[in-house]
């Protein structure tokens, strides 16, 4: 019996028939499986306030541009650097994104989440009406995912978001973009860190990763600019058309590739095609610049 009263059993029984439709579980099966999952209000406060939607950019930064952090991405690059060159080399995804990923993800392995995927999925599928078609997506997936891969659905922990392993993957993303480093196997994202590394890199290659083209550069204003359009993530205007207006990069930029404006507190930078390919990963420009410089802090730092 459910033991929250913010969820009805109706839909839980609604949950169950679909999946037997569509996957041939028996629904009954799968009501167990339900019915073990433990509601928890301390998730839905989580994500109703993430760190991202709440935070300044300094004080986002001060949790990952640490020296503790930046040395530990140093030591899983020494440990796994044959894994990180080969799978860079063959997607054009750079170490220091894939180092920058894992680093902010979860400390490389070392916080990859304490909460039970399932009471996570399960929290905010039927507790959290603003996201629940999406959640419940992601359930649906996280069950058809544990029979696949073998995991145990009552045991697996992650993120309060339900978010999994070194990568944190949420089950939609581990069943498309994950990738075993060994090819032909399993890919196993929870214990695997070459497998991480791997679909880190599988992840940003398919959403159209521009190779050798820059992330983002700080912007300076020359002069007052009074008729900026609203600025969005992906890039719509090319660099020239900053400049023209005297917003100047403060490296210098092959070309001239579309860009975007990212307003961090006080200060703008320029942000090209590759930070919004960072940005898929995590919808926050707060995450993609500290991804973006926590992996250059290693690169930079390692010996």
């Amino acid at each position: 019996m459910n033991l929250s009263a913010q969820i009805s059993d109706l839909d839980l029984q609604q949950f169950a028939k679909a999946f037997e439709q569509k996957h041939g579980k028996p629904a009954d099966e799968v009501l167990n499986i339900l019915n073990q999952a433990q509601f928890q209000q301390e998730i839905i406060d989580k994500i109703s306030r993430p760190a991202e939607g709440t935070m300044t950019w300094a004080g986002y930064r001060n949790i990952f541009i640490k020296e503790e952090r930046i040395q530990a991405g140093i030591d899983f690059w020494k440990t796994h650097e044959e894994a990180i060159d080969r799978v860079s080399m063959d997607t054009g995804v750079p170490p220091e994104i894939i180092l920058g990923i894992i680093g902010v993800e979860t400390y490389y392995g070392r916080i990859k989440g304490s909460y039970k995927v399932l009471d996570a999925l399960y929290t905010l599928g039927f507790g959290y009406p603003k996201r629940a078609k999406f959640f419940k997506s992601e359930l649906e997936k996280f069950l058809v995912l544990a029979e696949t891969e073998g995991l145990d659905v009552y045991t697996i922990e992650g993120s309060y978001a339900g978010a999994m392993g070194y990568s944190q993957f949420m089950p939609s993303s581990y069943i498309a973009y994950a990738k075993s480093y060994d090819e032909g196997g399993n890919a196993d994202l929870m214990n695997s860190a070459e497998d991480a590394i791997a679909s880190v890199a599988n992840y940003i290659k398919v959403h159209r990763w521009q190779k050798g083209a820059p992330v983002t550069t700080k912007a300076s204003f020359t002069r007052e600019v009074s008729n900026l359009n609203k600025q969005v993530l992906r890039p719509k205007n090319h660099l020239s058309d900053y400049t023209s207006i005297g917003i100047l990069p403060e490296d210098e930029i092959d070309g001239d590739p579309k860009a975007t404006l990212v307003k961090l507190d006080d200060a703008y930078w320029f942000g090209f095609y590759n930070f919004y390919v960072i940005t898929r990963y995590n919808h926050s420009p707060l995450y993609a610049m500290a991804v973006h410089e926590l992996g250059t802090a290693v690169v930079n730092n390692k010996p």
